[in-house]
């Protein structure tokens, strides 16, 4: 088993150092932040992510995995260093690696000998060539550097599964020593048949962004079927099912919604788009799918307006928050735009979310709107219920009971969770997405009102 040492105590350092602590390791997790050391010292995990207090109680008590503020110690005690810190994007959607360079320097002024520095924090090609090159002229005369690329494909909501039996590791690294290294450290996962790929580091670093960029070009693509749907009278589950159904193209990401969000897709499509354009090779495929799902949630707001008439002064229940079920991230969430588009039409705004509200409530947005207890709580003496993130709790409501604590009966399901039929049976008016209205039906519908 290896010693490690993990930089960084966000979403990624934390579950990376957890499960290699698991795994029999001994880890040391390294944060700049006193403060959030001795959180995580006393067991506070500072997110939620099903299962990781547990997984960090237990390997904090065997003593494998241990919290400290001192980077330089643990470099030079670690024979593999992880650099997990973030690496925002800025306002011209390029990745800001100021974090990875910063801690990369530390950590060459402070090691002797060998040791594999892993670069996992998610940065363009080209970054972890540049960062090996910084700490090789850094580092002393003792210290031999080298540096590998390890992309993460966690999945919040189920990182630590994600991160036990992962679908493939994936690996850069040059040299017969670092390559050796990270094959060992990997070894708990060659039981259960884990493709590894080991490649250069430019090539590990892109297929981490060409996976994110093809998974968001799925979620894009399907909410453009949606839109064309609701204009010819299709459904767009029924397509989305039969698309699916060839295995060339896979069920997986084509449920149609009010757009992707989270700390990974929205980061790495503009961060991808905007290397590729500074490279010479511009990713228009890429440009279109940002700006397909920015438009997606300002429709969602227009789709909303529509089933409640004009938005001004009405009360409008926004069930879920985060942009995915089982996770408190609200980075990039589709609900906080939708929010703000029907704030700016003078709606009042009533939410609800199982993990996410005490994050929104510290946002500007977050003043401005009604926290609820529950689901029932936010719709009643509401004009409109919208279902954005399909927590389990929201998928199974009692649909009646929200119409008896509704001003007016409206649910904008966002998700396509409830059947329109069951719906209006319980005396909803219902309105999915990509659930078009045959273009027959639409002109009597229209005929009908002209008489009115």
């Amino acid at each position: 088993m290896s010693r490690i040492a993990v930089v960084g105590t966000g979403y990624v350092g934390l579950v990376t150092g957890a499960c290699l602590a698991d795994f029999g390791n001994t880890v040391r997790c390294i944060d700049v932040d006193a403060a959030k050391i001795a959180r995580l010292v006393a067991g506070q995990i500072p997110f939620y992510e099903p299962g990781l207090e547990e997984l960090v109680a237990r390997t904090s008590a065997s003593g494998r995995l241990v919290f400290q503020t001192d980077l330089a110690e643990a470099a030079r005690w670690a024979e593999i260093v992880f650099i997990t810190v973030g690496t925002p994007p800025r306002k011209d959607g390029s990745a800001d690696l100021s974090a990875v360079f910063a801690v990369g320097d530390a950590i060459a002024r402070a090691v002797t000998g060998y040791k594999v520095v892993v670069q996992k924090s998610t940065a363009p090609v080209g970054t972890a060539r540049k960062l090996e090159v910084a700490m090789r002229k850094r580092a002393g005369r003792k210290a031999t550097i080298d540096v590998a690329s390890n992309p993460e494909f966690l999945r919040e909501g189920s990182a630590i599964e994600t991160y036990m039996r992962p679908d493939r590791v994936v690996v850069g690294a040059e040299t017969p020593r670092a390559e050796k290294l990270m094959r060992e450290l990997n070894e708990p996962l060659y039981l259960l048949e884990t493709p590894i790929t080991v490649t250069n580091l430019e090539t590990a670093e892109l297929i981490k962004y060409a996976s994110n960029a093809f998974l968001a070009t799925k979620i894009s693509f399907i909410n453009e079927v949606a839109n064309l749907c609701e204009e010819v009278g299709a459904d767009v589950q029924t397509v989305a099912r039969a698309m699916g159904q060839d295995r060339r193209i896979g069920s997986k990401f084509l449920h149609a919604g009010p757009g992707y969000g989270g700390s990974c897709f929205p980061k790495d499509t503009m961060a991808l788009a905007a290397f590729a354009k500074e490279r010479g090779a511009r990713f228009r495929l890429v440009e279109s799918v940002v700006e397909v799902n920015e438009r997606q949630k300002a429709r969602m707001v227009e789709k909303i307006a529509t089933a409640v008439g004009s938005p001004r002064g009405k009360t409008i229940a926004i069930l879920g928050l985060t942009f995915k079920p089982n996770t408190d991230d609200i980075r990039e969430a589709p609900a906080l735009d939708i929010a703000r588009g029907l704030l700016r039409r003078g709606a009042k705004l009533a939410a609800y979310d199982p993990a996410g509200m005490e994050h929104v409530r510290k946002l500007p947005l977050g003043k401005r709107m009604r926290f609820a207890t529950d689901a029932y709580d936010a719709v009643t003496g509401a004009d409109c219920a919208v279902l954005v993130t399909e927590w389990n709790e929201l998928r199974t409501l009692d649909l009646k009971k929200l119409v008896r604590r509704m001003r007016r009966p409206v649910l904008c399901d966002l998700r396509n969770v409830y059947d329109a039929a069951e719906a209006a049976a319980a005396g909803l008016a219902y309105v999915g997405v990509g659930q078009g209205t045959a273009p027959a039906t639409r002109q009597r519908a229209r005929a009908r009102k002209g008489t009115r």
